[in-house]
């Protein structure tokens, strides 16, 4: 038998295990808070919300490695910069800065 087949059965196994734990754990909660006496209705109101914000954050993120790579692109065609460094450095820098408007508009969502 190959092994490098273990390679994705392992990994499948491990996101239905984390999914699975996930879910069952929820649900068990829920089911204690609604024994307590709890409205059902307070399950509904963050998910969308929390979705949003999700969302907003990973677009962002994505958008700020873009141009990092785009502007690390130019830098290293039109300067002296060493190709090696320039790359990591404005991908994080980017990324760094569109978490930060993701944040600071998460603020304004909450207000």
């Amino acid at each position: 038998m190959d092994i490098s087949i273990l390679i994705p059965i392992s990994l499948f196994l491990a996101i239905f295990g984390i999914v699975y734990l996930y879910l069952s754990t929820r649900n068990k909660e829920r089911l204690a808070l609604i024994e307590k006496g709890a409205d059902a209705s307070i399950f509904g109101k963050n998910s969308n919300s929390f979705q949003k914000i999700i969302l907003l954050n990973l677009a962002l993120l994505l958008m700020g490695i873009g141009i990092g790579v785009f502007i690390a692109l130019l830098l290293s065609i039109y300067t002296t910069f060493d190709k090696g460094a320039i790359y990591p450095a404005m991908i994080f820098l980017m990324a760094g800065v569109s978490l930060f408007v993701g944040y600071k508009m998460t603020e304004n969502l909450d207000k």
